[in-house]
């Protein structure tokens, strides 16, 4: 689905902040639109939270205007938290819950530092030999949000990835690919410091729940995706600010409703130590 891809890529270079500007804590807010057709689509907030070396981060996603009242509802809320160094992220867990319709399902990753990833699935999942994600394939893979932080810590090396991810029924890689830039005034986003990085993202199918075979490799049944990303605040990190995919159907586009960021009060400093 290509909102779910939509989805997925502004997750995507969500942002860490370096140590230094971490040392202090403080909350960074983003919103996001994305628009299919012309027509309002789904609604993505984030709320990332970095005291010392800690993280915290969390995303809604959920359906507006037209498509909310044309289609079932949906609504996703993830969450990955953990720490950093200078040479990265250390993941410690993620999880989603999901619902469409009136069926929710949840997922936890709890990562062991080596590699290892340990799930929960509610309700269980039990999946055909066929779709089973080999051990082989999911280790180092990161649940969506954990591996767009990743991500986002490579800077201006961010469109030369690719990131394995987990949703705990899908493992699939997201590959990156830079083909441009455009300064702030050409690319429509004012706030951006210097010039904006322009990235094709593609899908590549590896394991689990896919009903829809395809009839020759991901990367080139489909058109790619664009993204752009720039920098918005002191730090090196480079955040998603606007996306365009074309379809059959029309042009899915995604772009930045806001950005705000501030320190942590002492209460939302303790919620992260526990």
């Amino acid at each position: 689905m290509r909102f779910r891809r939509a989805i997925v890529a502004f997750a995507l270079g969500a942002a860490l902040p370096s140590t230094a500007l971490a040392e202090t804590g403080r909350m960074v807010e983003i919103g996001y639109d994305i628009t299919f057709a012309g027509f309002s689509g789904f609604r993505i907030d984030l709320a990332a939270r970095f005291n010392g070396t800690g993280y915290d981060v969390q995303t809604r996603t959920f359906k507006e205007g037209l498509l909310r009242a044309l289609t079932i509802r949906y609504e996703g809320r993830n969450r990955a938290w953990g720490g950093f160094t200078p040479q990265g992220s250390v993941p410690s867990g993620g999880s989603l819950s999901i619902v469409v319709g009136d069926k929710p399902r949840t997922w936890l990753a709890q990562y062991d530092g080596a590699g290892g990833v340990a799930q929960t699935h509610t309700p269980d999942w039990a999946p055909p030999p066929h779709q089973v994600i080999p051990d082989n394939d999911l280790r180092g893979s990161l649940d969506p949000l954990s591996a767009g932080l990743a991500a986002g810590l490579a800077g201006d090396s961010i469109c030369e990835k690719v990131v394995p991810s987990n949703d705990g029924k899908r493992r699939i890689d997201v590959l990156l690919k830079q083909v441009g830039s455009e300064t702030p005034a050409a690319a429509g986003v004012p706030l951006a410091r210097g010039d904006l990085l322009i990235c094709e993202i593609y899908t590549r199918r590896i394991a689990g729940e896919f009903y829809d075979a395809p009839k020759e490799a991901e990367t080139k049944r489909e058109q790619p995706m664009k993204i752009w990303f720039a920098r918005l605040d002191e730090s090196q990190i480079r955040y998603p600010v606007k996306l365009e995919a074309q379809t059959g159907f029309g042009t899915i586009r995604g772009r930045t409703l806001f950005f705000r960021e501030r320190p942590l009060t002492d209460a939302e400093k303790a919620e992260m130590l526990r």
